[in-house]
């Protein structure tokens, strides 16, 4: 068999596999119950300022959502764009203040995160960086406190391949494990009510990095720190082998904590150009995939069940839709541009409701 013909082959696999199995994407579900009535702990999302004044997106939230994660504003990015003087707070405290109102709860995301802070704290001595690394948390989820019903204290610490922790700025002065140490005792300082979440995100679909996320968690609780709440991103892809992610979420509930599916959503992309499948073959693996993960979730106790947050409601607020990333067929999210649930909602609803 010549390159090409070799190539086209595995291309077609996955197609000729989704034929044999008949799997066909269901209908958009036609009566969709509002999925913060039928979700266990906390049916949430992810939100800009922008949304607020988005009339659509204001009329899903309220109808589905009792949690809110702000996307970007509450990270240490925004916060600290003007200098460590003078944090911009106005844009977490209006958001903060939309959930109150609404009667829903909120989810502080992030307070340390290896991708934001170096041009801070670079060239700080040991005691000034000190002094802001624990100032930062302490102004910033102490201000909240009361406000937030939990908080990812630390944002993807683990190498994309799985083979370690990430070496970042926190991990050069204080180690890898004692960067993260050092940041929950000060959250737990700050706020002793809220929940403090550890999250990352392909644990279901990279085996060895979901092995290396349950390896940090039990040395992290070994030596005592209050790591209370597991967050799992579950940014999923179409093709994760059947079985897998269950497996995973059998996993993460070993330790007893609540577990948060905290970003979900999944891209009908994939990396090779040569996949010929079909939308509805694609809608169809999406949807198998988010089944899955929605059943592992309700077969974890009661206790666990801490929330299930979508990182966007409608396909157009996805990340994957932004910039040139959007060549706007992409379906990622519960719902289509216009509000309708798309066959993912329908998958939650059904998971939910068994």
């Amino acid at each position: 068999m010549n390159r090409r013909a070799l190539l086209t082959s595995l291309a077609l696999a996955p197609v000729i596999a989704g034929c044999r199995r008949a799997a066909v994407a269901g209908p958009q579900p036609a009566r969709l119950p509002p999925l913060k009535t039928i979700t266990p702990g906390a049916f949430g999302t992810c939100v800009q300022l922008a949304n607020l004044t988005d009339p659509g997106w204001l009329d899903l939230a309220r109808t589905h959502v009792s949690q809110l994660t702000p996307e970007w504003e509450m990270k240490m990015e925004y916060i600290l764009a003007d200098g460590p003087d003078r944090l911009r707070l106005d844009r977490s405290d209006r958001i903060a203040r939309f959930a109150a109102d609404n009667g829903m709860a909120l989810h502080g995301h992030t307070l340390i995160w290896y991708a934001q802070g170096q041009d801070v704290f670079s060239g700080l001595d040991n005691a000034a960086f000190d002094r802001a690394f624990d100032g930062y948390i302490a102004t910033v989820a102490g201000r909240y406190r009361g406000k937030v019903r939990s908080w990812d204290v630390v944002n993807e610490p683990i190498l994309d391949d799985g083979s370690g922790l990430r070496d970042c700025h926190w991990s050069r002065r204080y180690g890898q494990d004692g960067y993260i140490r050092r940041a929950f005792d000060q959250a737990r300082i700050a706020d002793p009510d809220a929940v403090l979440f550890l999250n990352e995100y392909n644990l279901e679909g990279v085996p060895a990095k979901g092995t290396q996320f349950l390896r940090l968690v039990e040395r992290l609780l070994k030596s005592g720190c209050p790591l209370q709440g597991l967050g799992t991103q579950s940014h999923l892809w179409i093709d994760i082998p059947d079985g897998q992610i269950a497996a995973f979420m059998h996993e993460l509930a070993q330790f007893g904590l609540p577990i948060h599916v905290s970003e979900l959503d999944v891209s009908l992309r994939t990396d090779s150009p040569l996949d010929l499948r079909g939308l509805q073959e694609r809608l169809s693996r999406q949807t198998a995939r988010v089944a899955e993960l929605a059943a592992a979730y309700m077969r974890l106790p009661a206790a666990q069940r801490f929330g299930f947050t979508t990182w966007g409601l409608r396909d157009t607020d996805s990340w994957y839709r932004r910039g040139d990333k959007d060549d706007g067929k992409d379906r990622p999210l519960p719902f289509d541009a216009t509000g309708r649930p798309n066959p993912m909602a329908g998958a939650l609803a059904a998971a939910f409701q068994r």
